[in-house]
């Protein structure tokens, strides 16, 4: 080990004797696959301004989810992309417009099947 001649230390630092050990611990257990999760089979996006004074939405359809999972989804939908929305009967909307980055999005949530109107 060399040490630092000012201070009297180890240069590798307080960890270097734990280093010595690193080959005598068991090989680690390998990691589960990761699952693709599994989603609705499909999602109709489109764009309104209609009835929203001029303001800009975008609505993510034919989920075909119960409203207590369409809530989870609105939320995570609106964590990923930056934005506000809530969910209405059976239709999330969400604020501006998000078609260019919303499919990307519902694939890896695991809609099989993304239609972008």
């Amino acid at each position: 080990m060399a040490k630092d001649s000012s201070r009297g230390q180890d240069r590798r630092g307080p960890f270097a004797a734990l280093e010595a050990l690193r080959d005598s611990l068991p090989a680690g257990a390998a990691a589960p696959p990761a699952e693709t999760p599994r989603g609705p089979a499909r999602a109709v996006v489109r764009m309104e301004r209609k009835g929203r004074g001029g303001k800009e939405v975008t609505i993510v359809d034919k989920l075909g989810l119960s409203a207590a999972e369409l809530e989870t989804w609105c939320k995570a939908l609106k964590q990923a992309l930056g934005c506000g929305g809530s969910v209405e009967g059976e239709i999330i909307v969400l604020q501006g417009d998000l078609r260019t980055r919303i499919a990307a999005v519902l694939t890896a949530r695991g809609v099989a099947r993304v239609t972008v109107g």
